[in-house]
Formats: C-alpha cells, sequence, structure tokens
C-alpha cells in the first residue's frame, strides 16, 4: 500500500490550519499537506508582522482564574509555536486562523507606549499590578526586533506602577537594568514558564521558546539581580509531562526561584482541534492515553470552561496532580507571598504646583 509520508514543519507547533468560525465561508482544499515537499511547506510558513493601531492596550480581565485584574498585550500572535496555547483563538477576531496563521502572522502596536501612558494618566485608574502578557508572550521573538515591551516596561516604572511578567523566553535577561529598577520597590514579579525538562518534548511542544537550560539560568540571572521570580509550570498536561513536577521544581529552586506555581493545560475551543492534530502526529502512540487523560481532568471534554476552576482541572486525576505539586512546593520553596507595592504611584508632570 503507497502511504503519503506524513510531514512535520520545522520550527511550528501547529501541522494543519483550521477554519475561522467566524468565516461565514471558506474552501475546502482538494489536496493536504503531504502534496508538498517540506522545503514548499516551511517557505509558505515564514513569519510576517503587521502594524495595528488599537485604541486601548490595558484591557480588564474579568477571571477568577488569574491573579491580577488587568493585562495588556504589544503583540497578537505568537511566534513561538506552543501547541496547546489557549491564545490561538484570538486570532480568530483578527481575521485569521488560529493555528500556523497565530504563529505566522505577528501584529504588533507601535503606539502602545502612548496607550499606556494615557491609561495610567486617567485620574479613575486605582494602582493595581498589570500583567506582562496575559495573552501572548511579551517576550517572543518579535521583541528583539520592535522592543516593545521594553518602552512598556520604562513607563511602568516611570509611574511606578506594578507588574507582572509571563515569558518562556530568555530575551528578559536584556531588560535586567528596568526590571531591577522596579524590583527595588516591590513593583514586579516575573514568571518564567517551564512546561517540560525534557529537551526533546519542549522542543516539540513549544518549538520557538528558548531551551530548558536557558531558561533555568534566566532564572538565575534574574534572582542574582535582586527580581522577585516565580516558576510557573505550565501547562501541565496529564500523560505527557504530569510526572516531571517534582524535577521541574527541585531544578528551579536550585536555579534560586522564590515561588512556583502550576496550570493545567486548557484546550478552549478551536484549540482542541490543535492540540489533538499535534499529539496524533508527534506522539502517535501515546495520543489517546493523553487526551483521554485530559479529558478525565476535564469532566469528560478537553476543556474545562468553569470560571475558577479552568486552570486547576477537577477530578482524581487533576487532584493527584495538585496533590504532587503541593507536597513537592512545600519542601523547597517557603517564601511569604509576594505582593505588589501600591503606594509610590505617581503621574510625571501632574504634581501638585506648589506656588
Amino acid at each position: 500500500m503507497n502511504q503519503k509520508k506524513q510531514l512535520k514543519l520545522k520550527g511550528r507547533g501547529a501541522q494543519s490550519t483550521v477554519q475561522n468560525k467566524f468565516n461565514k465561508f471558506h474552501y475546502e482544499a482538494d489536496h493536504d499537506l503531504s502534496d508538498f515537499s517540506l522545503e514548499e511547506l516551511e517557505q509558505g510558513v515564514k513569519t510576517k508582522y503587521l502594524e495595528v493601531f488599537p485604541k486601548s492596550l490595558v484591557n480588564k480581565v474579568p477571571s477568577k482564574d488569574i491573579y491580577l485584574n488587568w493585562s495588556m498585550n504589544p503583540y497578537q500572535g505568537c511566534e513561538h509555536g506552543c501547541a496547546y496555547c489557549y491564545a490561538r483563538t484570538t486570532h480568530e477576531f483578527w481575521g485569521y486562523e488560529p493555528a500556523l496563521d497565530f504563529e505566522r502572522v505577528i501584529m504588533y502596536k507601535p503606539n502602545a507606549e502612548q496607550l499606556l501612558r494615557k491609561f495610567l494618566d486617567k485620574k479613575s485608574w486605582q494602582v493595581e499590578g498589570i500583567m506582562l502578557s496575559g495573552n501572548t508572550d511579551c517576550y517572543q521573538p518579535a521583541e528583539r526586533k520592535f522592543e516593545l515591551t521594553r518602552k512598556l516596561l520604562k513607563v511602568l516604572n516611570e509611574y511606578k506602577n506594578p507588574v507582572g511578567i509571563i515569558t518562556k523566553n530568555s530575551l528578559i535577561e536584556r531588560d535586567i537594568d528596568i526590571l531591577s529598577e522596579l524590583a527595588k520597590d516591590d513593583l514586579v514579579l516575573v514568571n518564567i514558564s517551564i512546561t517540560s525538562i525534557d529537551e526533546s518534548l519542549r522542543a516539540k511542544l513549544e518549538p520557538r521558546t528558548s531551551s530548558n537550560k536557558n531558561k533555568f539560568k534566566t532564572i538565575e540571572a534574574l534572582v542574582k539581580n535582586g527580581i522577585p521570580t516565580q516558576v510557573m509550570i505550565g501547562p501541565v498536561i496529564p500523560g505527557l509531562n504530569d510526572h516531571e513536577i517534582p524535577e521541574i521544581l527541585k531544578k528551579a529552586a536550585d536555579a534560586g526561584a522564590q515561588w512556583a506555581n502550576y496550570i493545567m493545560v486548557r484546550l478552549n475551543g478551536s484549540v482542541g482541534d490543535i492540540f489533538t492534530d499535534w499529539i496524533e502526529k508527534t506522539y502517535p502512540e501515546r495520543a489517546n492515553k493523553v487526551l483521554n487523560h485530559i479529558k478525565s481532568s476535564n469532566g469528560g471534554v478537553l476543556s474545562n470552561t468553569i470560571d475558577g476552576g479552568r486552570m486547576r482541572g477537577k477530578g482524581s486525576m487533576a487532584k493527584m496532580i495538585q496533590d504532587l505539586f503541593e507536597i513537592n512546593r512545600s519542601k523547597l520553596m517557603v517564601k511569604p507571598e509576594f505582593t505588589f507595592n501600591t503606594d509610590l504611584f505617581v503621574r510625571p508632570g501632574q504634581q501638585l504646583n506648589l506656588f
């Protein structure tokens, strides 16, 4: 029997396209990816950068699952290519599909700095921590080119407004100078996200993130410079990486991380189809086991949509993972919970005239 060879796109998490659910019409191709050579496929998924000019940047996050109430995203789409990324569905609102388009069409916001200043200057702003980023990684590869995150950090430092950061990219070390200034006043908490210490799995699951070796080096560098740093094990994927929790925590503690947290995989909307396609092509012998474990942790479905429970899952599998995490964290990390300083906020140029 003549079977077509299954091709793997280098440097991409998604291995196929998915229809945008908001499009009224779509076209069915009379071929599949295996009709093309690997060179032709990779030529078609080169990254494109598009300017967008939104009217606002900081968004309210009405969710019990997020520890900060506000977030901002200088980029839409993410070239890291994490196969499980819950943010993929947001690309559909921009008219793109959430699989390969999410990784290859990156929108950046040149006016991000001005929008943040405008927001912080509002008299109605009651000082809180703002998350960078709640959606796509603010230190993804595009940041090397556009430096939007660095500009935003400078503004936050100028206004003395607290900020939480989560990233999978060692590029954050570039901004240690600004982060150190924020840290002196308890204005920043950095979360370094680590999904696996198995480099082979990491490279397949999140192909354009920093290597595990570099992530742990980044934790060391941040802590050495007095920057509060937490390791975020995320996401935990039952049957794929949950057994790594103790070793990830041990290596993170050895690197100096003061806190740890974790989130369960959340395959919302079309992300379920993208991840299913990825694992069936990447780990076909384990696919059914992993998908069934995810379902058992989410009430029989791939995605748990219950507000307040999406990041932890439910059921016996989710409880075992939580217990495994809590037991190991309690042995390694006992530092009191980090609290942002909200007392230093100032609006430059708006001080009272004393004369």
